[in-house]
């Protein structure tokens, strides 16, 4: 939020920012909270802190931090990141339907295994992930497509699976402790949650995939006509 004001114009460069307290009124949130988003502008040399003089805000942010893609075709969601890695959280296998997050499309497959996955560049991570694996096509899966692969791909790279439908809903929040912790970022930093989903041709959901993206590198692209 903070960067985007900087962006935006709305705090401009070598003005002096509000305060702390005063930016922790406005925000509703502790002002630790607001200091760990401030030492984040501080290190990417956005803004520049004085004793008894306060914060001023010194560059404005360039394009190249919004690097991170959320893709709207089905093509772009196949292409895995160049540069990007993929850390394995958990992996818990035969996990019930039950566990599933709620979908729009397809019926569950008795059993699922959910992989837990941090994706990384740059030695910074930008996505936290939850793929749900048919049970019974995950063991098709190699541990290296596991960490290298996006979900949808995961799925679509297994001989003889045909993706029937898939859906793709996206909405923008917060970050609550642990997914703060994870992707290293401020509480209340502002995220965006991608939820995809695909069936195959007998309606049975083959994958549920949620990710939760880091807002500062985040851009999506949508080509209206």
């Amino acid at each position: 939020m903070f960067r985007r004001r900087i962006e935006q114009g709305a705090w401009r460069i070598d003005h002096r920012i509000p305060t702390v307290d005063d930016l922790a009124a406005e925000c509703g949130v502790a002002r630790a909270t607001i200091r760990q988003a401030l030492d984040l502008l501080e290190q990417d040399g956005l803004i520049e802190r004085f004793r008894a003089k306060g914060t001023f805000v010194r560059s404005a942010p360039t394009d190249s931090r919004l690097w991170c893609d959320v893709e709207t075709d089905w093509s772009g969601l196949l292409r895995s990141r160049d540069g990007a890695e993929i850390e394995i959280l958990d992996d818990t296998p035969a996990l019930s339907s039950t566990a599933l997050p709620p979908v729009e499309i397809g019926r569950p497959a008795p059993q699922y295994r959910h992989i837990r996955r941090r994706h990384w560049r740059d030695g910074q991570p930008f996505l936290l992930a939850d793929v749900y694996l048919n049970d019974r096509l995950s063991q098709k899966v190699t541990a290296e497509a596991l960490r290298s692969r996006t979900a949808l791909k995961l799925v679509a790279g297994i001989p003889g699976v045909r993706i029937a439908d898939a859906r793709q809903t996206l909405t923008i929040g917060t970050a609550d402790v642990e997914t703060a912790a994870a992707l290293h970022l401020p509480l209340n930093a502002p995220v965006a949650f991608v939820r995809r989903a695909a069936v195959d041709a007998r309606g049975v959901l083959l994958l549920v995939a949620d990710g939760i993206y880091r807002g500062d590198v985040v851009r999506i692209d949508i080509k209206l006509r």
